[in-house]
């Protein structure tokens, strides 16, 4: 067989070989929707049942290029994770780390800094309003973080895990940061994170108008939220049609 296959086969015996290519998947696709910050943002999935144990992605590397087995295994419980030859980045472990070391129901944690996301974060009021359907979803299940400390190391990662104890809450919005989504698994996470700069979008452009803006009430708001809670599948198709198309386009993000 030559070097040239050899490279192009996935490598398939790769430990959490289905979930590293759905998480490298979400990295690709979040640099083809421009919601990637140059080679800083970290998404992360626990692959234990405390959580304490995740994939991640490698120190400083383009979302575009990431490959399965690229991604790093990480514990959050081992305090020499930095000093190894494949250390994370200070600041992913930092709000990773804490996030599923404290938060066992995180099971996908996703950061970014994406353009509409970071508007409503740098707003003095940086909660997202019930004003379409894409919001609503958000109703009663977003946090907003108004105590921003620096870069997330350590301590501000401790600190801003603290937020997200309740399991209703799905989404934080970091004040003069960015966001931060969790999920059940990679397509849960993904699904919520591109509906949400969707939603920031939408509630920042009706903001440019300077008209008044038609919000919905609370009970419905709340009734269409749950509605989405239980709509079935969509996130999972959502993931597979993304990995449909990628594998057309670049298989390459398998490997």
């Amino acid at each position: 067989m030559s070097i040239a296959r050899l490279q192009k086969e996935p490598l398939t015996n790769l430990p959490f070989y289905e979930e590293r290519v759905d998480l490298a998947c979400a990295f690709r696709w979040t640099a083809r929707l421009n919601m990637h910050e140059a080679v800083a943002n970290h998404f992360s999935l626990a692959i234990n049942e405390d959580g304490t144990k995740f994939l991640m992605n490698p120190n400083q590397v383009h979302f575009s290029r990431i490959k399965a087995s690229d991604l790093l295994l990480i514990d959050a419980s081992d305090p020499e994770t930095l000093s190894g030859p494949n250390a994370p980045d200070p600041t992913a472990w930092g709000l990773h780390g804490a996030i599923h070391r404290n938060v066992p129901h995180a099971r996908c944690v996703m950061h970014v800094h994406s353009v509409h996301a970071t508007v409503l974060a740098a707003l003095a009021d940086s909660r997202l309003p019930p004003v379409d359907q894409n919001s609503a979803m958000f109703f009663n299940r977003h946090v907003v973080d108004a105590n921003y400390g620096g870069l997330a190391f350590e301590e501000e990662g401790e600190r801003c895990s603290q937020l997200l104890t309740d399991p209703k809450v799905k989404v934080m919005v970091m004040g003069n940061h960015g966001v931060l989504v969790i999920g059940d698994n990679v397509a849960d996470a993904f699904n919520r994170m591109f509906y949400f700069e969707r939603a920031a979008e939408t509630y920042i452009k009706a903001l440019w108008t300077g008209r008044p803006l038609r919000t919905l009430s609370d009970a419905i708001a709340e009734k269409t939220a749950s509605e989405m809670d239980d709509y079935p599948g969509q996130a999972e198709r959502h993931l597979s049609e993304l990995k449909a198309i990628l594998d057309e386009q670049e298989p390459v993000y398998r490997n």
